[in-house]
């Protein structure tokens, strides 16, 4: 596994020993970056270094943190060519362990958690990263403490409790969960693992961006479409570009990266099209796709200026256009895609209208998590008629 050379603050540069557990840089709030020392790799660690591996994230162990993985089989999962255009690309998280893209992330997270010897962790989530955290902390014996909004999708909440986690409902948004933890985490000895105040969970994220190179040949997008709450795939992305170039395997040329919200929650949007450096608090957030509704994401400033330098845009949906997604995907791909996965569709489709995009440029759409998690949500919204209670079903 890779040897950490040092943290460092993505606002004011600072460098921080990665010896003991950190959460955010003590001087100003920035989240931190993991380091490694890519020149000692270059030319040892190549494309041909990954023939033979584990078809999972940690095929790429050289560029990840820990002694030993707390895996259950987390990603390299398909990157599927769409029926309707051969040139876009759907690359489906929703096979991952607990059902979407949050494995990739809070395994890395947890696996270092075990290595610092970390007891309690705690995570404010709208639902999947709550799932996942509970499940690997199930597997490596740490106790987990999840806030989650009290409408969070039943499997979410079903999970949890399956994985043995301490779970707390809470009558708002994943802003107020995060609240709780903040003020509760001192006194009962958590470590905050909330997404972006802990340099991990980018880590695991990152390796969709190394595995859309590698199942690309090495040639990146035109274009990728990322649904975004927190934004911790998107920066993880933009860090494994940085990091291949380093190594010698990509070369300069970065897609433009595009930041998918719901109308109902899309401080990103607003602030990307007010051309502003970070985004304001979004008050009254609405939204069915509980991964969307994020209210102020915490690395705000470090996903508009993704968007900045990579010519990029950010582009919001209607819960209505949402679940057309859903149904679309599902009837022409075969693909039953999450509500968050499923706005990048129309997002897509809208992008080629106004001439952004042409049909010709190769894009990879990302589909965070199964449909699957999604029972009750998409029941609803497509007005589907559930089963009949069995008592009256056998009457």
């Amino acid at each position: 596994m890779a040897q950490i050379a040092y943290l460092e603050c993505s606002k004011c540069g600072e460098h921080i020993s990665g010896a003991q557990p950190q959460t955010i840089c003590p001087k100003d709030g920035g989240s931190l970056y993991v380091r490694y020392d890519l020149a000692s790799l270059k030319g040892k660690f190549t494309p041909d270094s990954l023939r033979g591996r584990l078809a999972t994230m940690w095929r790429y162990h050289e560029v990840l943190p820990g002694d030993v993985p707390v895996t259950l089989g987390e990603g390299f999962t398909p990157m599927l060519p769409s029926r309707e255009n051969p040139n876009v690309y759907i690359k489906d998280e929703g096979l991952n362990p607990t059902g979407s893209f949050k494995a990739r992330g809070l395994c890395a997270a947890v696996t270092m958690a075990r290595q610092y010897g970390l007891k309690k962790l705690a995570v404010p989530s709208a639902g999947n990263a709550a799932s996942a955290l509970a499940a690997y902390c199930a597997a490596a014996g740490i106790e987990a403490h999840i806030f989650m909004p009290k409408d969070v999708p039943l499997a979410n909440l079903v999970e949890c409790k399956s994985y043995g986690a301490r779970v707390t409902l809470v009558d708002g948004l994943i802003s107020d969960c995060a609240r709780m933890v903040n003020e509760r985490k001192q006194a009962e000895g958590w470590f905050d693992i909330s997404t972006l105040k802990e340099p991990f969970r980018v880590e695991g994220k990152k390796t969709m961006g190394y595995e859309v190179a590698e199942q690309l040949n090495w040639e990146l997008p035109d274009a990728i479409f990322y649904p975004t709450g927190g934004g911790v795939g998107l920066i993880g992305m933009w860090k494994a570009f940085d990091e291949m170039e380093q190594l010698g395997w990509i070369g300069k040329k970065r897609p433009k990266m595009i930041v998918v919200q719901a109308s109902g929650c899309a401080p990103v949007v607003k602030a990307w099209n007010e051309h502003k450096p970070v985004a304001e608090m979004w008050h009254g957030a609405q939204t069915s796709a509980a991964g969307l509704r994020v209210p102020k994401p915490y690395a705000d400033y470090i996903i508009l200026d993704i968007l900045k330098q990579s010519g990029g845009t950010a582009v919001s949906v209607s819960d209505e256009e949402i679940f057309g997604g859903v149904k679309e995907w599902a009837s022409k791909e075969g693909l039953f895609a999450s509500p968050e996965g499923a706005a990048c569709l129309p997002a897509y489709q809208r992008l080629l209208r106004e001439g952004f995009l042409k049909t010709a440029d190769k894009v990879v759409i990302f589909n965070t998590g199964s449909g699957l998690k999604y029972i009750d949500v998409v029941a609803e919204a497509l007005k589907i008629r559930t089963a009949e209670p069995a008592s009256n079903v056998f009457a």
